[in-house]
């Protein structure tokens, strides 16, 4: 397991987004090291990647969104679906990953990046209208989301530097079964899976507790 590129983004405009300063959605391979760090909490961190750009802090970034991840092997699988070539990088992902079971990886698994960085899986990630417009292809959210191949965001556990080719290590598998792939569907398609997010205990992303505690209470239970 590996990475294959490190990919940071700067801001370009968009008429896809209202943000002040458009987005930084198209990610692009960079070479020699990059330093990765917690950038502080929702609504003022952004990337956890020195020189990476998130824009929309009000939706995106943050502690619990620090970094992004996507498996090499589902941007193949999508590029026989659309078609099309799809870089590295394309889906606004920080790390491009080989041999990495990025759907199947477990809120609160960690990850060993290189000899210094340990990142944990915290969240996937939910499509949104500015993914939509930066891929240009018709029904596209309802397409990803019916994929359920939505790809991972990390947060920081301990900094360090990381460079294409650096080995990744699971180096801890939390005794639960809340996938990233079981997450999304609780979060988009299947909302009667939302409770047993909550088996993930402290490691999942505020919002999506939120909406599990949400869901359960109006169930009664």
């Amino acid at each position: 397991m590996k990475l294959l590129t490190v990919n940071v983004g700067r801001p370009a405009p968009s008429e896809h987004t209202d943000a002040e300063g458009g987005t930084g959605i198209d990610k692009r391979p960079v070479d020699g090291p990059v330093q990765v760090t917690a950038p502080g909490p929702r609504g003022t961190g952004g990337s956890g990647l020195a020189g990476d750009a998130v824009v929309d802090l009000r939706f995106h970034g943050g502690d619990d969104q620090a970094v992004y991840a996507y498996a090499r092997e589902d941007l193949d699988e999508w590029e026989r679906e659309l078609g099309r070539e799809l870089a590295n990088g394309y889906f606004g992902e920080n790390l491009t990953t080989s041999g990495v079971d990025v759907t199947g990886a477990l809120i609160g698994e960690r990850w060993r990046v290189g000899p210094r960085l340990l990142l944990e899986v915290s969240a996937p990630r939910i499509p949104c209208r500015t993914f939509h417009g930066w891929m240009a292809e018709h029904g596209w959210i309802k397409r990803f989301t019916q994929a359920a191949v939505p790809g991972a965001f990390l947060r920081v556990i301990e900094e360090g530097e990381i460079r294409a080719g650096d080995a990744v290590e699971v180096v801890h598998r939390p005794d639960h079964e809340v996938t990233i792939g079981l997450a999304f569907q609780a979060l988009t398609l299947r909302r009667e899976l939302l409770p047993r997010l909550l088996e993930a205990g402290g490691a999942l992303e505020e919002d999506a507790r939120e909406k599990a505690l949400k869901y359960v209470a109006r169930q009664g239970g």
